[in-house]
């Protein structure tokens, strides 16, 4: 196998690109970070994944993989370079760290927007700054200061699509000090979500946890105050070095996931805060889509359904959350994560199957085992698709 090494295209404020990052230097694979402003990326990339999409890899032989579940997979499947698999081999453990893929790439979306776009006071300036680092260089000041009014208004137009605003915003802090409480509890005793070695759904969390939620100046200043371990599980999971001298002599004691497919108390807490943080969300948008697709009676399968092949969302739908009504973008791509979930549940015999059924009926998610549209979600040349009527 060549040295060269892997091209990730991304950049440091691109919530996306965290978690390929994270699993990139946890286990040591030889890459460099560029940014998507090069040549490379908009003459070659883009047109290879028929989107401007973060993150892209680009391997040693010129192989263009896109979405950050399809990198992982590349490496832990295909080329086998990892070293810390991120997929338990026992079946509860399989499922729960599918569960904190999906929650942690969409579920705190709300969180990552709010605490990025509705404190100008703490941000703006650093955030003018890294999109000008990242997106629009060789510019004068006052360039990127006018193209990041463009770019930032349009991400704050986004932000509105995953249910941020005024009448949200309370309930959105309280929510995320929440969330922050209940993972500070369970890093007591565990270095990672499921035990002493990071799994997919860690890598997932930092996704929104790292970009947005830690580099940001307001939310890193929640997360200091009020959750340091988050803190500093953040830091452990951006760095190659064990760091792990807080739980266990790293230099003799094995990396091992909690024993006998069990789930400590506290994660079971951090399940039910996503039956009641995400569950709603999720279900809502599968029977809006199920609505949706009963109307395309001329859906093609192998498509979208839309004028716009790269498209990610199909509308929106209002659900109930925290005792109020917002509203959210339905996007396909969330039903392939869900999928992936399911798919290794049905892979498991029976016995294990109601294993994992008992430990998601306790955290109140064992609807979303079940939870389908009419037609599978599948990604074809980088893209998501719609599969046939099931």
């Amino acid at each position: 196998m060549t040295n060269a090494p892997h091209i990730l295209y991304g950049g440091p404020v691109s919530l996306y690109t965290g978690k390929v990052r994270s699993y990139l230097r946890k286990n040591n694979i030889n890459f460099v970070e560029v940014h998507p402003n090069s040549e490379r990326y908009l003459k070659h990339v883009v047109p290879t994944v028929g989107r401007w999409i973060m993150p892209c890899l680009e391997t040693p032989d010129g192989r263009i993989i896109q979405d950050g579940a399809d990198i992982i997979d590349y490496f832990d499947a295909e080329i086998q370079l990892s070293k810390y698999p991120t997929r338990p081999t026992t079946a509860v453990h399989q499922a729960v760290t599918h569960l904190f893929e999906l929650f942690g790439g969409e579920g705190l979306l709300r969180a990552a927007m709010h605490y990025r776009w509705n404190f100008d006071e703490q941000n703006l300036s650093f955030l003018e700054s890294e999109f000008g680092i990242s997106v629009i260089p060789k510019m004068t000041s006052d360039q990127i200061s006018m193209n990041f009014a463009r770019s930032s208004g349009r991400m704050r137009k986004a932000a509105v699509t995953f249910g941020v605003g005024p009448h949200s915003a309370e309930l959105i802090e309280s929510s995320f000090m929440e969330w922050l409480s209940l993972f500070s509890a369970h890093l007591e005793q565990n270095a990672y979500l499921l035990g002493n070695k990071p799994t997919l759904g860690d890598y997932c969390l930092m996704g929104p946890m790292w970009a947005h939620l830690f580099r940001d100046p307001a939310p890193t200043a929640v997360i200091k105050k009020h959750a340091p371990r988050v803190g500093r599980w953040v830091e452990r999971m951006s760095t190659y070095e064990p760091y792990d001298g807080e739980y266990f002599d790293s230099a003799t004691a094995p990396r091992e996931l909690v024993a006998n497919d069990a789930l400590p108390d506290t994660l079971v807490a951090m399940m039910r805060y996503i039956a009641e943080e995400y569950l709603p969300e999720i279900t809502a948008h599968v029977e809006y889509a199920n609505e949706w697709l009963t109307q395309q009676t001329d859906l093609v399968t192998g498509t979208n359904g839309l004028p716009d092949p790269g498209a990610r969302g199909i509308g929106k739908t209002a659900f109930a959350w925290r005792g109020i009504e917002i509203e959210t973008a339905v996007m396909p791509y969330r039903f392939w994560l869900l999928q992936r979930l399911q798919d290794a549940v049905a892979s498991c015999s029976p016995a294990e199957q109601s294993a994992v059924r008992a430990a998601f009926n306790n955290a109140g998610l064992e609807s979303l085992l079940d939870l389908r549209t009419i037609r599978r979600v599948e990604r074809v040349n980088h893209l998501e698709v719609w599969g046939p009527l099931l």
